[in-house]
């Protein structure tokens, strides 16, 4: 009766005699073994765990905070009793050094086309972090399902500064962009009043009929008219 033993659904029993690995049951149900063989219980339940938010720099050196959440199971049995102390600790350990190391190879926001960075590719961001975690939890017989950003902020020490160069791109993004229509519409407004024969520009006209268009197109207040009782050249 002592050889009885129960396998509940997605857990495992690691069979060992007399400090020797003999082998796993993974079915579910009432089996028998060797009285003499010890039955240690694992569980191959998917589990997760969130990493402590931790303050690195990334790779402009910029202090961030970070945090990721990893979804990992149980492949090997033996692999984890016996290959490494304590596999639970090891997941944690081991996926928080894999995100430091990740943090550290990404910049927190792209500076230049095509750069990928932690805020904004969160999709490659995550399949590197899972692979880097994978490669650590290999040994212990643990698979990574998944693993994601779930913490990503500046340190609170630059968070403000930083902030401000936010802005100011974003200003400068959107100037580049009013300025680029301004042109365009410029350019389609002297073409349209040469086509049309509305009135002759000379050089100096044209300049300061693109000036005074290009006032009126990228100010970001309303423009005051003046109206010229004279001429151009008086």
């Amino acid at each position: 009766m002592a050889g009885f033993f129960t396998v509940q659904p997605n857990e495992a029993k690691a069979l060992t005699l007399f400090g020797e690995y003999v082998g796993t049951v993974r079915e579910p149900g009432l089996h028998w073994a060797n009285p003499f063989y010890a039955k240690k219980r694992v569980s191959l339940r998917v589990r997760n765990f969130e990493t402590a938010k931790l303050k690195v720099n990334d790779s402009h050196s910029n202090p961030i905070e970070i945090a990721a959440i990893a979804v990992w199971r149980v492949v090997d049995t033996a692999e984890a009793l016996f290959e490494v102390d304590r596999y639970q600790n090891f997941v944690h350990t081991q996926s928080e050094s894999a995100l430091r190391s990740l943090a550290q190879t990404y910049p927190y926001d792209a500076h230049s086309q095509g750069e990928v960075a932690l805020s904004t590719h969160p999709e490659e961001i995550a399949r590197s972090l899972q692979a880097a975690i994978q490669e650590r939890l290999q040994r212990a017989g643990v698979e990574v399902i998944e693993a994601r950003i779930s913490h990503l902020a500046y340190a609170p020490e630059i968070a403000a500064a930083m902030l401000r160069r936010q802005q100011a791109s974003a200003i400068i993004a959107a100037r580049s962009k009013i300025v680029e229509g301004a042109v365009s519409m410029v350019e389609n407004a002297l073409h349209l009043i040469t086509a049309k024969g509305l009135a002759p520009l000379d050089g100096e006209r044209r300049a300061a009929m693109v000036s005074n268009l290009l006032v009126v197109l990228c100010s970001d207040r309303d423009a005051q008219p003046v109206i010229n009782t004279g001429t151009l050249y008086q």
